[in-house]
């Protein structure tokens, strides 16, 4: 979530869910009461759609996924039109400005949840929406040293091993991104770019651009290029998309906007996505409130659909200073109106940072330190990375500096893009059990509010990231052989793919690695050997996982009886019935 500094002068709070509700100064403190400078509002349309009429609210239905068809003719036949669905995850955008929609549709045959996203009208605008400005672009000398915030992560060590495969895909929900930036238009993928303003894709040419600064500072964090000019991001050599869920104007971040962008990453292939805001209105949904509960819902179900199409999600904590496991109020909402005073418990949640499944990112200052402005939270953070003072770039191919637990964010986004490209075929489960597990720990600083133990407290969750562990502390040695044909496993068969080895002297190494890419439901079901040129059979896998999907993982085999040359296969056995795959890929490296 932001908190920004141009350069290192002009202090400002972001308005909307960007910065949570406090803003961050230059020192990395809060700064409260510091106002949002004017920002230019979006051009008005030129034509405004017969269907918008002042009054008009937007609302999540929420039905069983699947066909919606009777559910979208009943929000018809009761004052209200579909903006948007989503039948996947049974989720549909109405519009209405009927003061009975809501209670009305509550009780139609089908109809699970009903909620308002906003307390305030969807503008005119979300019907005919205004392309946002594409900025005239400054050139930058050469000359890109390497930042404190990219040693502190080693992500400089780090691409020694890998920069990034351009096969990993990270989705930017945020403000937008300047995709003619020089930094970023290297690595930017606009075919699978888009607005998901007002909660309907947007895939107009430049219609992802930056309404702000935010969406193409992170972007910058990420991937910005390593081409000898400006900064260079952690994971240099992976693509990035824009998905800007803000809104012009304000920069708000409505639950519907949020839900598009969820369900275009999981349909497009985004392995890792970076969330740093939180879901406008609320800054804390509450399930007690009828709309709310709704939202929660419906964003829930989005985040779990991307998933389920291999898409991690990552998203920041917030810059409240606000303890996340002990909530008791929620003085900034809703902020798209007028905000008040309400008591919460920890059952309201900060959407998207606590829904099951999202990697949740604290802030740290200078070293190992909590920046002052982090929210924290004993089972709430999961890990930390630098959010102070953090130079990137900015529209119109200029940069600059900001603090905020949305800059730590992209750190974490950029060390899971680089494992995804140091491991093909990793589930998110898989990233996310990395994250944690490569983190170096950070002890509690004398502060009562830190509760934990160094492996893992409330302050830093397990720990800052660090690339280099991320990836493996050194380059892969020695020579390498892969087979990428697919082998189809079927039930209760066994099956081998090979790979012939040449022009490696001796015998095999005692650390020979063998990479191994097995699509297949419920692991428990294979057996998986290396079987070496002898016939020598070394098994790796050996029916655990139970009913986890897929295998991705490299093994370390000790081969040093065999002799390197010569023919070694992979081979599966599937033991049980119900469930089959394919070998998508595997490797050695001697």
């Amino acid at each position: 979530m932001l908190a920004a500094t141009l350069g290192a002068a002009l202090a400002f709070g972001a308005p909307a869910a960007l910065a949570g509700t406090a803003p961050v100064s230059p020192s990395g403190a809060p700064a409260p009461g510091a106002k949002a400078p004017a920002r230019a509002k979006a051009a008005a349309p030129s034509s405004q759609s017969a269907t918008w009429v002042a009054g008009t609210r937007a609302y999540l239905v929420i039905t069983a996924p699947g066909d919606s068809s009777a559910v979208r003719s009943a929000i018809a036949a009761n004052g209200g039109t579909v903006f948007s669905n989503y039948d996947a995850i049974g989720v549909i955008v109405a519009h209405s400005a009927s003061s009975t929609f809501a209670t009305t549709m509550r009780g139609v045959s089908g109809v699970q949840k009903v909620g308002a996203t906003r307390t305030s009208d969807v503008p005119a605008d979300a019907y005919n929406p205004a392309l946002p400005a594409n900025p005239a672009q400054s050139s930058t000398p050469a000359g890109e040293p390497v930042r404190a915030d990219m040693s502190q992560i080693k992500a400089d060590q780090a691409w020694a091993v890998t920069t990034g495969s351009a096969s990993v895909k990270v989705g930017v929900l945020d403000t937008g991104v300047d995709d003619q930036h020089q930094d970023l238009a290297p690595n930017f993928n606009a075919a699978d770019s888009v607005s998901c303003a007002y909660g309907k894709a947007d895939t107009r040419t430049g219609a992802w651009r930056d309404v702000d600064t935010h969406g193409t500072h992170v972007a910058g964090t990420i991937a910005a290029a390593k081409n000898g000019k400006g900064v260079v991001g952690v994971a240099p050599g992976v693509k990035i998309s824009a998905v800007r869920v803000a809104e012009p104007g304000n920069s708000f971040f409505f639950a519907e906007n949020t839900i598009c962008g969820f369900v275009w990453a999981g349909d497009h292939g985004f392995k890792v996505t970076n969330n740093s805001y939180y879901t406008d209105p609320w800054q804390f949904n509450c399930p007690d409130n009828i709309d709310q509960a709704a939202i929660i819902e419906g964003v829930k179900r989005a985040q779990e659909y991307a998933e389920s199409k291999g898409s991690l999600q990552i998203a920041a904590a917030g810059n409240e200073n606000y303890d996340l496991a002990h909530k008791t109020t929620d003085t900034a909402s809703p902020n798209d109106s007028t905000p008040v005073t309400r008591t919460i418990t920890n059952a309201c949640l900060d959407i998207p940072t606590e829904l099951p499944g999202v990697v949740t990112v604290a802030a740290n200052g200078t070293g190992t330190t909590k920046a002052s402005f982090s929210n924290f939270g004993s089972g709430v953070i999961d890990v930390a990375a630098p959010g102070s003072d953090v130079y990137s770039t900015l529209p119109g191919g200029t940069y600059g500096t900001k603090s905020g637990t949305s800059m730590a964010t992209p750190h974490v986004v950029g060390v899971a893009a680089l494992i995804a490209s140091a491991n093909p075929g990793i589930t998110p489960a898989q990233i996310r059990d990395k994250l944690a597990t490569q983190a170096n720990d950070i002890a509690c600083p004398s502060d009562g509010r830190c509760t934990g133990t160094a492996a893992n407290n409330s302050f830093f969750g397990e720990g800052q990231v660090d690339a280099l562990k991320a990836v493996g502390s050194t380059p892969p040695a020695g020579k390498y052989f892969e087979n990428l044909g697919d082998v189809a496993i079927g039930d209760n068969t066994t099956v081998e793919s090979p790979i012939t080895v040449s022009g490696v002297s001796g015998n095999a190494p005692a650390t020979l690695k063998v990479g191994v890419d097995i699509k297949h439901t419920y692991i428990g079901d294979l057996k998986v050997d290396l079987v070496a040129p002898d016939g020598t059979v070394y098994t790796v896998h050996n029916r655990a996982g139970g009913g986890t999907d897929n295998i991705a993982q490299t093994y370390t085999v000790n081969a040093s009886s065999e002799v390197a040359n010569g023919t070694w296969k992979l081979r599966v056995n599937d033991n049980a019935g119900g469930d089959t795959g394919k070998i998508d890929a595997w490797n050695l490296t001697f």
